[in-house]
């Protein structure tokens, strides 16, 4: 039996390469961009079937209802990358990574839900970050949108199951996806934290250029999805086995200041 997948962001990096994968695992893909018909070569997989979507416009949300009615998979995929000291973040950069990164992909998966329960087969993937686990300065929001639709994830998981539904969360490190040349940064030019800000992004960018690959993110989305009792969560990437066993052992203060050193922060 043909399954029918959606994938939110299938024009670059982590989406893409799931989109790719999955069509070549004998899925049938729909992906998503903002454009589809700007897409230039390279930003399209042969076989996947694109679709408008821009998760900061709530009607474009509700567009695809018709096709995720019909969905046994949902990979909620895309989102934006955001650094800024809260003290200085505008409300409204909150407000929209908020709606990009968690009212957004939960409005998709809400339309989907039905379908898949109806049909008591059904999927949804939240791909989300290891900083929900593993905070860091000056990506605050973005790191609290990131354990938001895990927390979403793992609550509504319990409900699901029943119906033959499986939530779960994949939650990547350090990704050498060229996300450092898209990510939104708000700083005021006399701020404080400035010194400390340019250090962080720095080493960021230094730890996302030596980071896993796509394609290997879309081997672990593409394995959550065919697992029969898929986990509710996934971490890939960032040498995740042995930092979530030393998360369970260590106090969190130490953890804190690891987190902080591998971004040249000093805590």
């Amino acid at each position: 039996m043909e399954r029918t997948v959606l994938v939110t962001g299938a024009s670059s990096g982590i989406g893409l390469a799931t989109a790719a994968a999955l069509v070549a695992r004998g899925f049938r893909v729909f992906g998503t961009s903002r454009d589809p018909e700007r897409l230039k070569p390279g930003q399209r997989a042969d076989g996947v079937e694109y679709l408008a979507l821009d998760l900061g416009d709530e009607a474009s949300v509700e567009a695809l209802a018709g096709t995720l009615a019909g969905v046994d998979v949902l990979v909620n995929n895309a989102g934006e990358s955001q650094s800024a000291p809260i003290e200085e973040l505008p409300g409204d950069a909150l407000r929209r990574i908020f709606q990009v990164n968690v009212f957004g992909p939960v409005r998709l998966a809400q339309l989907a839900l039905p379908g898949m329960r109806e049909r008591r087969y059904g999927r949804v993937v939240m791909v989300g970050s290891m900083l929900a686990s593993f905070p860091l300065a000056y990506r605050s929001a973005y790191g609290a949108s990131k354990a938001a639709i895990k927390g979403f994830s793992n609550g509504a998981r319990q409900e699901l199951t029943p119906f033959g539904v499986w939530l779960t969360t994949v939650e990547p490190g350090s990704i050498a996806t060229g996300i450092s040349e898209r990510r939104t940064q708000y700083i005021r030019e006399d701020s404080p934290y400035r010194e400390d800000f340019a250090r962080m992004l720095t080493a960021l960018d230094r730890n996302e250029r030596g980071g896993i690959t796509a394609e290997r993110v879309a081997r672990t989305i593409v394995a959550a999805i065919e697992a029969e009792r898929p986990k509710a969560r996934y971490a890939v990437g960032s040498n995740a086995p042995a930092v979530f066993a030393l998360k369970r052992l260590l106090p969190a203060g130490i953890v804190e200041r690891i987190v902080h050193r591998r971004h040249d922060l000093e805590r």
